[in-house]
């Protein structure tokens, strides 16, 4: 049974993961932008989206080691922010929220399934879906590259400091490594009290 639940709550992370992707893709897609669209990239079949390491070595370890980061990732959706014609000003701000965003109306949609449920497993694996997608939704609004929030952060800065930081991102961007690296540094400092608030946001949402 503990495999089970398991192997269940690993799919619900990687299939949370992928319809980010998905996500992104079809927002870049619906503004103009057609790249993920002929690459094959929104589809819900998992094959072209997963990356062995990320989709699957990264959240199979995080899951089974007790204390650490639920993390991984699917193949990014390939976009060209050049192509958004119908939001040329916003288009990068909403592609790159549109991933957030589909991981909260994930954990949404499991809160209502609780509501509505009975079965006390069947309960749990739900919350299980509440609290991973509410913690991809915090991890990915992270301001650091390649995180969905470096793109949304400029919104919000006055305008010398967005072309910086901008610039700066632009700079990461050919330095992934180097992001990742400050993702799991900013994880290692700061993931224990960012874990504490999205589990009291999933029980919130969830109702439990």
């Amino acid at each position: 049974m503990q495999i089970m639940f398991a192997l269940l709550c690993f799919l619900i992370l990687v299939f949370s993961i992928i319809l980010h992707e998905v996500a992104h893709g079809y927002a870049a897609d619906v503004l103009g932008d057609p790249t993920a669209r002929y690459a094959g990239r929104l589809t819900l079949n998992p094959l072209p989206h997963i990356d062995v390491i990320g989709s699957i070595i990264l959240p199979a370890l995080s899951m089974s080691m007790p204390g650490s980061f639920i993390f991984g990732w699917a193949k990014p959706v390939p976009y060209n922010p050049y192509n958004l014609t119908r939001a040329p000003r916003w288009g990068e701000v909403l592609v790159a929220s549109a991933g957030p965003a589909m991981n909260m109306v994930i954990a949404l949609l499991f809160s209502l399934c609780i509501r509505s449920a009975n079965d006390p497993e069947f309960i749990k694996i739900c919350f299980v879906g509440v609290a991973v997608n509410v913690w991809l939704v915090c991890l990915n609004l992270v301001p650091i590259p390649p995180l969905d929030g470096s793109k949304i952060l400029p919104l919000f800065l006055p305008r010398m400091w967005a072309r910086r930081y901008v610039e700066w991102r632009i700079r990461m961007d050919y330095n992934p490594m180097l992001g990742l690296v400050l993702v799991f540094l900013f994880l290692i400092v700061c993931g224990g009290m960012m874990s504490v608030l999205a589990y009291r946001f999933a029980h919130f949402i969830a109702g439990v």
